[in-house]
């Protein structure tokens, strides 16, 4: 086992780490930018290192400062989390040069699963179902044009780098399509450094589905289960649940085969997530993988009881996968993302926790960094807290949620929390109905009603 592992990460999810570490009895150290002197991973890890100011080029991303600070405290393993470092093929090579630990995949496996468009053809060539599109990066705009009156309009361009909603652009006309290709490419090109671009046939209204995947050094690949992911606004998640209420066993079976034949392909180790479309039919289509671990990843802890963020580290180590065959959901999990964020307009709002209380109660769980008189810098991602509920149906869960947010009390910035609270009633959302639409349809619906009120 490893002895001392540095996160290179910040917020809760290095606060999660060091929890999963400290139950494994392994020492942590915490890395920082000055803007995070104050956070909870620094207070709570065995040591701590400055890595640089608030930027996170100068700080999280500045690879050379996150070497010094392992080699400085002797760590022995890094543990990226998610974002930042987390799917960099280059970092994970350093550090196996610098004789470091890596918890993840292979470099060449990250690499090869991070180029959207060399996965794509990975993924065709497992017989894994893939949307009609490109199977290189566009070359130029005639080049998009020709295949996109092949695959037919609507189509979406996508970085073929990265992923989060950047780089991205859905196109409904040819006339559109020169533009939003230049567009989507230095879109690509700044947040990635890449701005190859690929296309593909765009679903109107799918669910985006996630299949949980695990994979050991021994050649074992197992999936368990999956999470829907389709409320999200501008391709960033807000709520994520399981199991999926549109999936049947057979379905769920299937795609799960799917998703192990795919990491059997690729030799795939340690924790990750092959991400589906799934059409009103039934059809499902892989989109692309994320080869760390995911935000929404406590859903899955909930329904099967076990601890991912542990296992990353066992698996890292060379331990055999200790999972029994045929893993089914216990009940049902909901996860909420409470952001610093308005709940109307999405502007950011940094600041001061001035009051921030937890709920508590059966089945709920919180992940977060906050605490009171905790300043929310402006720095980084809006994320403030997952508020995680479990029970024993989908039914129950939402009537559980529904009463955490009540008692989930933040005082002195803007949060989601508002946002959660509505559509945890709105009747698509307690019926099932979803897609990736959900939010702009909930937001049309509640401005109709908003100029009904108004003109009473």
């Amino acid at each position: 086992m490893f002895k001392k592992i540095l996160i290179a990460n910040r917020g809760e999810i290095a606060l999660r780490i060091i929890q999963a570490c400290k139950e494994l009895g392994i020492q942590t150290v915490a890395v920082y930018s000055t803007a995070d002197r104050d956070s909870l991973h620094v207070t709570y890890a065995d040591e701590d290192v400055c890595i640089g100011p608030p930027p996170s080029k100068q700080s999280y991303l500045n690879i050379s400062s996150i070497i010094s600070a392992a080699e400085i405290t002797g760590a022995d393993a890094v543990h990226p989390g998610y974002g930042f470092l987390a799917e960099n093929a280059h970092f994970a090579e350093v550090l196996a040069e610098c004789k470091i630990g890596w918890i993840g995949p292979r470099p060449e496996v990250i690499r090869l699963m991070g180029d959207k468009a060399k996965a794509r053809q990975t993924a065709k060539a497992a017989g894994v179902p893939v949307l009609p599109g490109s199977q290189e990066p566009l070359e130029d705009a005639s080049q998009a044009a020709l295949l996109a009156r092949e695959v037919g309009y609507p189509v979406i361009l996508k970085a073929a780098a990265g992923g989060g909603g950047r780089g991205m652009r859905i196109v409904h006309a040819e006339e559109d399509l020169a533009g939003q290709l230049s567009t989507a490419r230095e879109e690509a090109e700044k947040a990635f450094g890449d701005g190859s671009v690929y296309l593909e046939k765009y679903l109107v209204e799918p669910r985006h589905i996630e299949l949980q995947v695990f994979g050991d050094s021994h050649g074992r690949v197992v999936h368990l289960g999956e999470r829907e992911c389709s409320i999200q606004r501008r391709h960033q998640k807000l709520i994520e649940e399981s199991p999926s209420p549109a999936l049947t066993p057979e379905l769920r079976e299937e795609m799960g085969n799917a998703a192990v034949r795919l990491c059997e392909a690729v030799g795939y180790e340690n924790a990750g997530t092959i991400e589906f479309l799934l059409d009103s039919d039934g059809r499902y289509y892989f989109m692309e993988m994320n080869t760390r671990i995911q935000v929404e990843h406590p859903v899955t802890e909930m329904v099967t009881g076990m601890d991912l963020v542990k296992m990353q580290i066992e698996v890292a180590v060379g331990r055999k996968l200790e999972i029994p065959n045929g893993l089914k959901p216990r009940g049902h999990a909901i996860e909420c993302r409470v952001n610093a964020e308005n709940p109307d307009t999405f502007a950011p709002s940094p600041g001061p926790l001035k009051t921030f209380h937890l709920p508590g109660g059966p089945g709920t769980r919180v992940d977060t960094h906050g605490y009171e008189d905790y300043v929310i810098p402006p720095y980084y991602d809006s994320l403030v807290a997952k508020l995680i509920v479990h029970d024993r149906t989908r039914d129950y869960a939402i009537a559980r949620m529904r009463r955490a947010l009540d008692f989930f009390v933040v005082e002195g910035i803007h949060t989601s929390i508002p946002l959660h609270k509505r559509i945890l009633r709105d009747p698509d959302f307690v019926a099932g109905r979803l897609s990736t639409r959900f939010m702009e349809r909930f937001q049309q619906r509640e401005a109709r009603e908003g100029d009904k009120d108004g003109g009473k």
